[in-house]
């Protein structure tokens, strides 16, 4: 066997055991990816990441610093935190964001004039990183006897207990109430570094981006080492990890405590940096987005939370209500061709697709004008320089209310038919299907970005998870059924 291809492995078949490798081989785009996290050192992935981040102060303005870059610096640390517990110990926390709200209104209480306490960072962040390690730790005790969907119940309750709680949670004290109810906890102090404190955006945003390559140098020897290998047979079988004498039960408390620290700690510098908080900040839309990082770039790779973190925020960003609407469009377009790109093999048959779609709009656009001119008359939104050649070559009707439900309907079947057929039939199939899918794009969607973000988003996940369930970067498993 050639160095560099999946080795036996006892009780798998030689065949099984490199199945991976051998779709490595023909990945495209994605294995390329995946060979330069196999074969780029740790160190240099951290360097390169490092260097390329550092210089986004010097070409971005204020605002998109902070939109662009200190958010997704947020969320890298809130998926490194989750994929503590998910990615490397495989337990299913869906309570996780309530860790990163008590690590914010805790921060809040301790420094901001809630109460009038205004303890410096230097002593307030250990203190609630450690109360929310606890807490974590709290929370990790149904793991010891709940496993799977039973444990991502009993946390799913926690998480929307804690939102009810800061909403609920309001007596008068002093004046003050605990929470700040509905309205939050508002004046919240910036961070601090022994009294220097950060008021910039840009020092802000260096501050974070050196605590976020802390953790990740921290996360990545936790890893490799004892601690980090017994998560990782504990998320491949607990029952054969229990056999092994592992200390199941401890080893799942501390993956709890760890990921919650992490979350506490992102906490205090989102509180910090909005200077507010509110229950809004912490539901379950929150939750959903980390889970897409983590998911997205593979569970259990630091690398690959990193990536995914860096896609999802931009790409909602991009799509944020107070942007145009042509930026929508322009990523949905580039969504549907990247997926093509990346999943039909071989090529003739990807440029058989493009062909197909081209010419079927063209014609289907013709004959709908041809039987009626109000179904393309409609109103292109917003369509910048593409508005030509979409009103010439998608359906857009005017005066017809009920089209686009009718489209939408047909899309979802059309949707389900492609995952009944195979070969050629596919291939037929996916022609009206993508063109569909501009149709009801352009007819529905185009005006509300902020749904649309969510709808793309949920594809992309479920085609990455179809072709690729240990997502972009992730470890696969080699199963025997």
């Amino acid at each position: 066997m050639e160095a560099g291809e999946d080795r036996p492995r006892v009780g798998v078949d030689d065949w099984v055991a490199s199945v991976e490798t051998r779709k490595e081989r023909r990945g495209g785009f994605a294995a390329a990816g995946r060979w330069v996290d196999a074969h780029l050192p740790p160190w240099a992935r951290l360097a390169i990441f490092a260097a390329l981040a550092a210089t986004l102060p010097l070409w971005m303005d204020r605002g998109d610093l902070f939109a662009y870059g200190i958010f997704t610096l947020i969320y890298i640390m809130l998926g490194l935190g989750l994929n503590v517990v998910v990615g490397y110990a495989g337990l299913l926390d869906l309570g996780y964001v309530a860790l990163f709200g008590f690590g914010a209104y805790f921060y809040a209480l301790l420094s901001s004039e809630q109460y009038g306490i205004h303890w410096p960072s230097w002593i307030s962040i250990p203190l609630v990183v450690t109360s929310t390690a606890l807490l974590g730790l709290v929370l990790g005790i149904p793991s010891r006897r709940l496993l799977g969907d039973y444990l991502a119940i009993v946390t799913l309750f926690f998480g929307q207990a804690f939102v009810v709680f800061v909403n609920a949670a309001n007596p008068t004290v002093a004046g003050k109430g605990l929470t700040g109810g509905p309205n939050g906890i508002a004046d919240i102090d910036p961070n601090d570094i022994f009294g220097y404190e950060l008021i910039s955006r840009t020092q802000q945003y260096y501050f974070i981006l050196g605590v976020v390559l802390l953790i990740l140098i921290g996360l990545h020897f936790l890893s490799e080492s004892r601690t980090g290998r017994a998560w990782r047979a504990l998320r491949e079988d607990p029952l054969a990890a229990e056999a092994m004498s592992m200390p199941v039960n401890r080893l799942k408390l501390m993956a709890f405590a760890f990921g919650a620290a992490i979350a506490g700690l992102a906490g205090c510098i989102f509180a910090a940096v909005l200077t507010a908080v509110t229950s809004g900040n912490f539901g379950l839309p929150i939750l959903i987005t980390i889970y897409a990082v983590v998911i997205l770039g593979g569970i259990g790779s630091l690398t690959g939370v990193v990536i995914g973190a860096i896609v999802i925020n931009v790409s909602f960003q991009f799509l944020a209500p107070e942007n145009p609407q042509d930026n929508a469009r322009l990523l949905f377009y580039a969504v549907i061709v990247l997926l093509l790109v990346l999943g039909v093999r071989p090529w003739w048959r990807l440029s058989v697709v493009f062909a197909g779609v081209a010419a079927l709009g063209f014609v289907a656009n013709a004959v709908a004008g041809a039987i009626d001119s109000s179904w393309t008359s409609g109103a292109v939104v917003e369509g910048g320089r593409l508005a030509g050649v979409i009103s010439d070559w998608v359906i857009i009707p005017s005066g017809h209310d009920r089209f686009a439900n009718i489209a939408y309907i047909a899309l979802v079947v059309l949707v389900l038919t492609l995952t009944r057929v195979h070969g050629w039939w596919r291939t037929i199939v996916m022609i009206p299907t993508i063109y569909l899918a501009f149709v009801v794009w352009e007819t529905s969607f185009v005006e509300q970005p902020s749904v649309a973000r969510w709808i793309l988003f949920g594809a992309l996940l479920v085609f990455l998870m179809t072709v690729r369930p240990q997502g972009l970067l992730g470890t696969p498993r080699v199963e025997i059924v």
